[in-house]
């Protein structure tokens, strides 16, 4: 074929696809609709003019489209790798997290249950092996986000329904593409009716293969990038590497999931890569993979939809029938999931609840898309595959996807109008009237200013100040008229308008480097939580998500036991430092918001919501740095290094701005101040380096600053600092339950605790120890202890204890004074040794 008009059609594509997005937007239509339509009119007119003598002079370019080198390896090798990555890579994965059981549930659960759903369905309805039947339900059990995503943008819907829905589709495309290559051998060997548990018991395989491939291409690429942190196009060059290599290598050489393996490369470039990269080579690298991605998803829609006329060539009327119980069945098995999995899985308390007007949206926004028509055209291009397959799967997928293309996809921005998941709330309409009115009232008052400063003529601005003021009237009535909002909904709406005032300081210390990319994610992710807490339970949600930003989750928990049973201690010391920097981030973010609620949240919502936001923000502070200062106490010298770096940090942001302003004012010449800019970047990309914690080095200093361990050498606290284990509390969780064994002795490194027993309570702070008794008097324990704060403890096993206690006059000291409390002979209690000493 002749290059000129390969690349003719392939521009013309390219200028096809540049008309469609402002075309979509002007008919209210996703834009993966109208790239299908578009694509399914050119294949169908270039088919027509090759069969008409009317239009010969059109004949080479007809050819030309129609003989384009468009095979289903060039999708799956090629199209389908670019928009995983890069979904992968835009991901708030950390949000997700919140989510994850209905992601996995829809992208997981739901495939498998279609598959089968739909597999079943045509196996009794028509004369199709079992397997072909079963290949067909894998083809179509794959959604297409990008439709559904673009509209939910467009009006605004709710984050969280569109984070659930991109995250069921990037891992269902993986979990389909498994499925469908188990069933393809099948039907490509003959065997008509496979065991389904054999089947299914490959599956776990693939994807572990995939997995471990992904991760480990992903691992050596970061190291890469890094390693070339000067040359940024080195790293995007790398970047564009990993997702094919990763896909070629888990496919041809691992025989696992190559969607796997890209899903897998992709979540590991984005947990890993903002921690070693500049953080502006990351946000160029996210930009770069969104325009490939663009391109990727735009082309692998129009070639695909370039192919719908040659797959339907052979349609007959009983075929239609077949169709409909494609979609049934499809719809049947989406809505046993969505209407009672779901609910169940809620109701059992293993998942977040999913509101009933997003599962709605779910279930209609299963859009079919390119991925199925690259399927289907597998199966139609095996020479292995049955005539009579071939044709069924060609026409079974390409008109289930037509369907929910022109139907659901036509109709998707009715239903969610039908839903009111296109509204604003009553309490955010309220907002949006309040603050138009303030935001009014300010335009007016530097209205005014600007034109005494420029003596405007008055006529002028005696009509145009006549007219603005209609307008704030009207604005201010409107006001006025939401006055009857709740004292809680007022609240609520100040929060939710400090919580995105946070979320935006955050992104703007990101970008001048004050807080480093890899805490961004973390921070972000605090602050959208806060959002949707305030957003959806007032005030005791955004309290509820503040104390999950301080307290130690359960991988802390788990990093802490691995170090404490095992020794292993990587997991616990990254933790504990990306604590330390998460605290001081927030503490950063934390003090610059009361101004804000005074400028701007007192103007729209009044003194009364204004009080009661610096009360929540005095506590949110406090929270912090109580939180702070107990890793402080833990690890004395490694918060000094944290705060040193921060502001070396901050300095060099301060001198950048410097260089900019001489740059601009003509100071300096370009010459000069790229000089700059590069020694400039040398030095910043040192202070990126965060300082490494050493747990055992910060132990031992923490030990020597213990009271009750003052008088031990040097030999004994190091020995000491390795043998105690660190466990974290969070405030109300049950440190220790009366009437259990004595194993272990506790000192309090950080925070306090409430003892309990017989109706006495007592409590205990930094410094002082609890257990020993019931070890040195060989009884149960007779107390219920609690954490009344966000506590860290230090775990020394009964042996241990009882060796220390010989050496340490200060600790039996501490035991004596404690037994006498409690009316106990410390004489009895303390070994012949020490007691001796």
């Amino acid at each position: 074929m002749d290059i000129t008009l390969v690349t003719t059609v392939i521009a013309s594509l390219f200028l096809v696809i540049g008309v469609a997005e402002p075309f979509a937007a002007r008919l209210r239509l996703p834009y993966s609709v109208i790239l299908a339509v578009l694509g399914t009119l050119i294949g169908a007119g270039a088919t027509f003019f090759l069969r008409t003598e009317l239009t010969d002079a059109l004949n080479p370019i007809a050819a030309a489209i129609l003989g384009l080198p468009i095979r289903s390896n060039v999708f799956l090798y090629v199209f389908l790798p670019t928009l995983l990555f890069q979904a992968t890579l835009g991901m708030n994965l950390r949000r997700m997290l919140d989510d994850w059981v209905p992601i996995l549930v829809l992208a997981v659960v739901a495939v498998v249950v279609a598959t089968l759903t739909v597999g079943y369905a045509l196996s009794w309805v028509s004369s199709l092996p079992l397997a072909a039947c079963l290949l067909i339900g894998a083809i179509v059990s794959t959604t297409d986000p990008s439709a559904v995503v673009s509209i939910f943008r467009s009006i605004s819907a709710p984050r969280r329904l569109a984070r659930i829905i991109e995250g069921e589709s990037l891992l269902n495309d993986a979990a389909a593409i498994a499925l469908f290559g188990l069933f393809m051998g099948f039907v490509m060997m003959g065997i008509p009716d496979p065991e389904l548990g054999d089947a299914l018991a490959r599956f776990p395989v693939l994807i572990a293969g995939g997995a471990a491939t992904g991760w480990l291409a992903a691992r050596i690429a970061v190291w890469l990038m890094a390693l070339f942190h000067r040359h940024e196009l080195a790293q995007s060059s790398i970047s564009v590497a990993l997702p094919y290599l990763a896909y070629i290598l888990a496919e041809q050489s691992v025989g696992a999931s190559g969607v796997i393996a890209v899903v897998a490369a992709g979540l590991t470039m984005n947990l890993a890569a903002p921690g070693r990269l500049p953080p502006q080579a990351w946000a160029n690298l996210r930009e770069l993979w969104g325009v490939l991605a663009h391109w990727a998803g735009a082309l692998i829609f129009i070639l695909a939809a370039l192919l719908i006329p040659r797959l339907l060539e052979s349609v007959r009327l009983t075929d239609f029938l077949l169709i409909g119980v494609v979609v049934l069945a499809a719809v049947v098995a989406r809505s046993a999931v969505l209407f009672g999995l779901l609910p169940l899985l809620t109701r059992l308390k293993l998942s977040p609840p999913v509101e009933r007007p997003y599962r709605a949206a779910i279930l209609w926004g299963g859009l079919r898309g390119a991925v199925t028509l690259a399927l289907a055209l597998a199966v139609t291009e095996s020479v292995r595959v049955p005539d009579d397959v071939q044709r069924l799967v060609g026409i079974l997928a390409t008109g289930f996807t037509l369907f929910t293309l022109l139907v659901q996809g036509t109709t998707l921005r009715w239903m969610i109008g039908r839903l009111g998941l296109d509204r604003l709330s009553a309490i955010d309409e309220a907002l949006s009237r309040q603050v138009v009115a303030v935001a009014l009232q300010t335009v007016r008052e530097d209205v005014a200013r600007t034109t005494e400063n420029y003596e405007l003529e008055h006529d002028t601005v005696r009509s145009e100040a006549k007219r603005f003021g209609e307008r704030l009237e009207a604005a201010v009535r409107l006001a006025e008229e939401s006055t009857d909002i709740l004292d809680r909904d007022r609240i609520a709406l100040g929060l939710i308008a400090l919580a995105g005032h946070e979320r935006d300081s955050i992104l703007a210390r990101v970008r001048e480097g004050t807080i480093s990319a890899r805490m961004a994610d973390l921070v972000i992710s605090d602050a959208d939580r806060l959002i949707e807490g305030a957003r959806t339970q007032g005030r005791s949600g955004y309290q509820r998500a503040a104390r999950r930003s301080v307290v130690y989750g359960r991988a802390f928990r788990a990093a802490g036991l691995l170090h404490g049973r095992l020794g292993i201690s990587g997991p616990l010391a990254s933790m504990t430092a990306d604590r330390f920097e998460l605290l001081l981030s927030q503490r950063l973010i934390l003090r610059d918001l009361g101004t804000f609620i005074d400028g701007r949240i007192r103007r729209i919502h009044g003194r009364r919501v204004a009080e009661l936001l610096h009360e929540l923000l005095a506590r949110r502070i406090e929270a912090v740095e109580t939180a702070l200062q107990g890793l402080r106490l833990q690890y004395p010298g490694y918060a000094e290094e944290l705060e040193r770096r921060f502001i070396r940090r901050t300095a060099l942001r301060l001198e950048e701005r410097e260089y900019i302003a001489m740059r601009e004012d003509g100071l300096i010449g370009a010459e000069v101040y790229t000089t700059l800019v590069q020694d400039l970047a040398t030095r910043r990309q040192a202070a990126e380096g965060r300082p490494r914690l050493d747990l055992a080095v910060q132990r031992t200093a923490f030990v020597r600053q213990f009271a009750l361990f003052a008088d031990l050498d040097g030999p004994v606290a190091r020995r000491l600092g390795r043998a105690l284990a660190t466990r974290y509390v969070d405030p109300g969780e049950v440190v220790m339950r009366a009437d259990s064994p004595a194993r272990s002795v506790f000192f309090i490194a950080s925070g306090a605790l409430e003892l309990e027993s017989a109706g006495q309570k007592w409590r205990l702070g930094r410094g002082e120890m609890f257990g020993q008794m019931a070890i040195l008097t060989n009884r149960a324990r007779r107390a219920d202890v609690r954490a009344i704060a966000p506590t860290t403890l230090l775990v020394l096993d009964e042996d241990r204890f009882r060796r220390l206690l010989k050496r340490s006059r200060a600790l039996r000291e501490a035991v004596r004074s404690s037994a006498e409390k409690r009316g106990i002979d410390a004489a009895d209690l303390l070994p012949r040794e020490a007691g001796s000493g």
